[in-house]
């Protein structure tokens, strides 16, 4: 028997609500819209909190008031100050602005209409070119970031930053 894997699902207060914040804010593309569950190009869904708890049945009951910080949806894009002004723009809550981690990505993370945590990272590819620009050699992009020499080589020789 084949098991595959297909995505996570959410479930949420307000699909519509939530259905704007992702398509909107975080600029993803609906691939599959059931009304009560929508479907992610990127690979995560959400599903009405109403609607879900009917398919669970009277016997299994969701606690939508426990804290939702035990798990996160995380997405890239270069463009972390523009993300960030969009998240203030509608009052979103921050965990924290942007920040560098240890290995040098920059991120941020925030909440979503739900109370989800959504980090935003900056691509590892782009990391590496970030300390190349910088000055960085290869061994010490290497150090810095935690990613194989080969990895770092192979960003910079397909970027002509070698």
């Amino acid at each position: 028997m084949e098991l595959k894997y297909i995505c996570p699902l959410i479930t949420v207060q307000n699909i519509e609500k939530s259905r704007k914040f992702y398509e909107e804010i975080l600029n993803q593309e609906v691939e599959i819209d059931h009304g009560a569950n929508v479907a992610f190009k990127g690979g995560f869904a959400i599903h009405d909190v109403q609607h879900y708890q009917g398919l669970l049945g009277e016997s299994s009951t969701i606690n939508t008031d426990s804290e939702k910080n035990f798990m996160e949806l995380y997405f890239e894009s270069e463009d972390l100050d523009g993300i960030q002004v969009k998240i203030k723009s509608i009052g979103g809550a921050f965990v924290h602005h942007i920040r560098e981690q240890p290995w040098g990505q920059r991120v941020m993370r925030f909440y979503d209409p739900d109370g989800y945590i959504i980090e935003v990272g900056e691509p590892l590819d782009f990391v590496i070119k970030r300390f190349a620009a910088q000055g960085f050699s290869t061994d010490e992009i290497s150090e810095k970031s935690s990613m194989p020499v080969e990895f770092v080589e192979m960003v910079l020789e397909e970027n002509n930053l070698e």
